[in-house]
Parts: C-alpha cells; sequence; structure tokens
C-alpha cells in the first residue's frame, strides 16, 4: 500500500484499508437472516450495528496506542482489566477465548454458504455442498500454511469488483418491474421475531463491520492519527454502509421475511433469491453467486488466520500447549496452530445443520470481546488518566464505552424474554471448555 515520504498512512489509504476489510461476504450470508428475522426493519440492524462497530473501532484504536508493541484481543484486556496480573489474564483469555470461536465460527459458515450458492447458480454442485464446504476449508487452510496473504492491489482490485457488482445487482432490481415499495409496509412488524426484531439482529448484523478494527492496530503508522483514524474510519463506514444499505433495499423490494420464512432454503442466499425474480435472472443469479464465493473465500482465509494466531498468542502467552505456537520454518506461519483451525472448522463446515447454530453464537462470542473492550477502555483509562498528545484518545469520554455496553445488553434482551436458552447453554458450555484449559495450563505454570 503505497505511503508518502514519511512511511505513514494518509487518510485515503487508510480509507482504501477499511472498505477493503468491511466489503466481503457478510451481505451476501447474513442479509438473509436479519430480513427474516426483522423484515424491512433489517435496514436499521444494519444501520445501528455500524454505529456500534464505529464505537468500537475508536475505542480498539485508542487501546491500540497505548499499548502499541502488544496490541490484540488478548493483551488489551489483560492489560487493562485485573488489580493482578492473574487477575488481567484471564480476563485477557476470556476476551482471546470468545474471539477464537467467532473466527471459527464465521470461516466454517462461509465455507458452508459457498456450497450453497454454487449449488443454486450451478445444479451440477448441487448433492456436493458438504465436499465443496470440505475442500473449502482444505484450501484456505493450506493457503494459510504458506502464508498467503490478500492485500495492496490485490485487495484493491477485488473490493472494486465486489462492489461493482453489487451495485449493478442494486441497479438492477431497483429497475424491474417486479420490484414494489409496498414491500416496506408495515415497516417494524413483518419479521419473524416481530416489532423488536430489528434489536434482535443487531449482533449478526455486526458481524459485517468487523474489519473496521483493522486500523486498530497499526496506528503507529497513520500520520497524525487523532485526525486521521476517527476520519478514515467514518469515511470508510459511511461508504459500505451507502452500499449495504442499497443492496438491501433493493432486495427488500422483491424478498420478504414472510417469503424466507416459506422457502427455508433462501433464507441463506437472498441475494439469490431477489436476482431470480428479474428479467435478468439468468445472469444475475450467476454473477451474484461467483461474487459470493470470491467474497466468501476472502472472508474465510482472514478469519481463519486471524483464529490460527489467537491460538499462537495464547500459546506464547502460556494458556495454550506450546505446541501451538509452533512457525514453520520457512513461511513463518503458526503451522500448528494453522493445522487445528482447520481440522475444527473442516468438522464444522461439513455439518450444515449447524449453521444457524454457529451464526447465532459466533455473534455472541463477538459481542463478548467488544463488551471487554469497552471495559478495557474504561479501566485504561483510570490506569493512565493523563494520555500524551501524541497518542490518539476515543471520543465521547466515557459516553462511548458505557453507550456500547448498553446497546449490546439490549440487543440480547429479546432472544432472552423469548426463552432462547439454547444460545446462553451453548456459550455457558464453551466457556466451561475454555475454562478447564485454563486452569490446566496454570497449573502446569
Amino acid at each position: 500500500m503505497p505511503k508518502k515520504s514519511d512511511g505513514k498512512l494518509g487518510t485515503f489509504d487508510s480509507v482504501n484499508l477499511l472498505v477493503g476489510g468491511m466489503i466481503g461476504s457478510a451481505i451476501f450470508s447474513l442479509s438473509g437472516i436479519t430480513i427474516w428475522r426483522a423484515g424491512p426493519a433489517s435496514l436499521v440492524s444494519w444501520i445501528l450495528a455500524a454505529l456500534i462497530l464505529f464505537a468500537y473501532g475508536l475505542q480498539t484504536a485508542e487501546l491500540a496506542s497505548l499499548y502499541p508493541n502488544s496490541g490484540g484481543v488478548f493483551s488489551f484486556p489483560a492489560l487493562s482489566l485485573g488489580k493482578t496480573e492473574q487477575q488481567g489474564t484471564l480476563w485477557g483469555w476470556i476476551s482471546a477465548w470468545a474471539y477464537l470461536f467467532g473466527c471459527v465460527a464465521g470461516a466454517a459458515f462461509s465455507a458452508i454458504y459457498v456450497g450453497i450458492y454454487l449449488s443454486v447458480a450451478f445444479p451440477v454442485f448441487a448433492q456436493l455442498q458438504v465436499p465443496i464446504a470440505v475442500l473449502t476449508v482444505l484450501i484456505c487452510g493450506a493457503l494459510n500454511a504458506m502464508e498467503f496473504r490478500i492485500t495492496g492491489k490485490t485487495t484493491t482490485m477485488l473490493t472494486l469488483i465486489l462492489a461493482l457488482t453489487l451495485l449493478v445487482f442494486s441497479f438492477v432490481l431497483l429497475g424491474s418491474d417486479t420490484w414494489e415499495i409496498q414491500s416496506f409496509v408495515p415497516f417494524f412488524s413483518q419479521g419473524k421475531a416481530g416489532r423488536f426484531g430489528f434489536i434482535e439482529t443487531l449482533p449478526i448484523a455486526m458481524v459485517a463491520y468487523g474489519s473496521i478494527v483493522a486500523l486498530s492496530f497499526m496506528v503507529g503508522e497513520i500520520r497524525t492519527p487523532n485526525k486521521t483514524v476517527p476520519k478514515a474510519m467514518a469515511i470508510a463506514m459511511g461508504i459500505v454502509v451507502t452500499l449495504y444499505g442499497l443492496v438491501l433495499f433493493s432486495t427488500l423490494g422483491l424478498v420478504s421475511s414472510q417469503y424466507l420464512q416459506e422457502n427455508e432454503g433462501l433464507r441463506y442466499i437472498p441475494l439469490f433469491a431477489s436476482a431470480s425474480k428479474v428479467t435478468a435472472g439468468p445472469f444475475l443469479t450467476k454473477l451474484i453467486s461467483l461474487s459470493a464465493v470470491l467474497a466468501l473465500y476472502t472472508t474465510i482465509i482472514v478469519t481463519m488466520a486471524l483464529a490460527a494466531r489467537t491460538l499462537q498468542a495464547s500459546s506464547d502467552n502460556g494458556l495454550l500447549s506450546p505446541w501451538f505456537g509452533k512457525t514453520h520454518a520457512k513461511t513463518g506461519s503458526p503451522i500448528h496452530a494453522v493445522l487445528a483451525v482447520t481440522l475444527v472448522t473442516g468438522v464444522l463446515g461439513a455439518i450444515p445443520q449447524l449453521t444457524n447454530f454457529l451464526i447465532n453464537l459466533g455473534a455472541l462470542c463477538n459481542v463478548i470481546v467488544i463488551a471487554i473492550i469497552s471495559l478495557s477502555v474504561l479501566a485504561s483509562r483510570k490506569k493512565h488518566p493523563l494520555l500524551d498528545k501524541h497518542r490518539f484518545k476515543a471520543p465521547g469520554g466515557t459516553v462511548l464505552p458505557l453507550l456500547t455496553l448498553l446497546v449490546l445488553f439490549a440487543s440480547y434482551i429479546p432472544s432472552i424474554l423469548a426463552g432462547g436458552y439454547l444460545l446462553w447453554v451453548s456459550t455457558l458450555i464453551y466457556y466451561c471448555i475454555g475454562m478447564v484449559l485454563y486452569i490446566r495450563r496454570r497449573s502446569i505454570r
């Protein structure tokens, strides 16, 4: 990525980095779940989710500026929370353990969607969804083992292709004779989850903007970060929200919550469903399917890489076996961690029946990480009340992290009231496993 003479990224390059990270698979794979649950109000979900992740990005940027040599979902809480080193380590592990599943779940359900999109666009693959999902995971795992990176010009080109595809898709739908504005009435009560469905689907929509934190881990490489970071995040988020909003708006004019309730298989591929309803359907369905596969592959490569590095970091901090920290002599990749992530992701990706479970538990784990980061910001400000002028500080004082926590809590109230206990039981079981590993490693140390 080009830099100016001072070797640091300006606003343009920073925006390009963020937009490239956020335009990915989520709009192809998760928008249907939000439409099914919230109906037209899913538009509100995606806008609110963008605001929450924007706040999250600013907070991680502040922590990265404070701890520039030890960034990450483990280190931020470990260095900020708890009165003792041991308590901080526990907080770091809680955060890293949630982040790990969020990454693996994202890669697994993305692999499942690869098979779904290919099978509906090209019927010859209809009976091969599971093998395609497993093969996808193996390919992405192999690329991670070789330290393959989608960066620089490749990222820019990929982003432009995906953005152009989504624009063509949206305008074709909006210009079709079958698109109806009446589909948006009533606005809040169409979804399966009722009037508050837009709140319930917030955590799922938030997954789409997770890459907003990319800039946070390179604050030291940003020119005048106090101005550039929030400005670049705001511009990038505005671009992505506009694009995603246009795609959702055009899709909702053709595909309703009721339609997805009646056609369960299509709720996972709403863009395909809407494309099939217009005159240009045969061309558009194949275009959108191939673009989805491209975006899904990119997402899988990145999320598997993040999961592997989370395992490696946990190993380096003594919380997991040293086996996970072993790196390949030539590529420098955490080869054992990549192998473990590939194995687990492949197993989960081979069970399409787990799609909803992976989406919901993965989204909850991401929410847990965001909540812990917000708490870390509050704690770090108490420990370091006088940040020097060269360090980035998120605007809004204590209001921003507190408001983030409040909205995150509110987003799960509908599911709690509806008796969605299975998600919470699953989370408890997952964390029990994590605590067993934590206690065992602590005893060895």
